[in-house]
């Protein structure tokens, strides 16, 4: 009986081991349009790694194919879907530097960019993604002005200057706040040389007229104020430049008849 029953199971087993080599074979047969289409499938199922595994068979045995390009960019198009962004803006830029005449480089271009914008953190943290992601998008745009996704690129653009502008307008307050007024006005002229038409640059004018006042510098301070006011006639921070002018203003005027001060009394830091 137990002779019997090992020989019925090493039949089970030896159809089993016979039904996956042919199974297996079958695959390993496959047209590069039938791989592709299996690893489509599993793309629209959401398997996306099983779905790689397929695409890269045809980029590796299939690369001068007609689909190994859109092969390569559902490589990439899989990582970006499982939040793997390091990984998905890898795999379009393997493709924008192995497959340059392929019609979807301008796509890729831009969603490697995309890649570094998802990537980019909070303006207080370390901001590499973010200007990685402003040269890549700015590639795009140099490479395809008039793709549909330029617009957008456009405008992901200047919210990643905002970002960086803020990082910069945040470390000047900072420094202001600890009263190191002159590092303060570094990091303000930052934000208003690099970053010009950022939403934050009137912010960053105000800030270096109130350092230039803490310091005592009251020509520097009403020259910041005549250009913020000059630059910026529609200001929300109008009102404030205002008040500052009218301080400075009553200081230059006290300046002229208040005794001089032992610089060892002044309380100001000059820094």
């Amino acid at each position: 009986m137990k002779k019997q029953l090992s020989v019925t199971l090493l039949c089970i087993a030896s159809a089993l081991v016979f039904i996956c080599c042919s199974s297996s074979k079958e695959v390993e047969s496959l047209s590069v349009e039938e791989r592709f289409a299996l690893a489509m499938n599993k793309f629209k199922e959401g398997d996306y790694l099983d779905a790689i595994e397929d695409f890269k068979i045809v980029t590796v045995q299939f690369p001068g194919s007609a689909v190994a390009d859109d092969a390569q960019f559902n490589i990439a198009e899989c990582r970006y879907l499982r939040g793997e962004y390091i990984l998905a803006g890898a795999e379009y830029d393997l493709l924008v530097r192995t497959m340059p005449s392929s019609p979807v480089v301008p796509k890729a271009r831009y969603m490697k960019a995309m890649s570094g914008y998802n990537l980019s953190p909070k303006p207080d943290l370390d901001q590499k993604y973010t200007r990685e992601a402003i040269d890549d998008f700015q590639t795009y745009i140099e490479y395809s002005p008039a793709d549909t996704l330029a617009k957008d690129a456009a405008t992901k653009i200047a919210e990643l200057i905002n970002k960086l502008a803020k990082k910069e307008l945040e470390n000047g307050r900072l420094y202001y706040r600890l009263e190191y007024y002159k590092a303060a006005i570094a990091y303000f002229d930052n934000v208003m040389e690099r970053f010009h038409d950022s939403e934050f640059a009137d912010d960053a004018l105000l800030g270096k007229a109130r350092a230039m006042h803490e310091r005592r510098d009251y020509a520097g301070a009403l020259d910041a104020i005549h250009l913020f006011l000059q630059k910026y006639p529609a200001s929300d921070l109008k009102n404030e430049i205002e008040s500052l002018k009218s301080e400075v203003e009553e200081d230059v005027a006290n300046a002229k008849v208040a005794p001089k001060v032992s610089p060892g009394l002044s309380t100001k830091n000059a820094q």
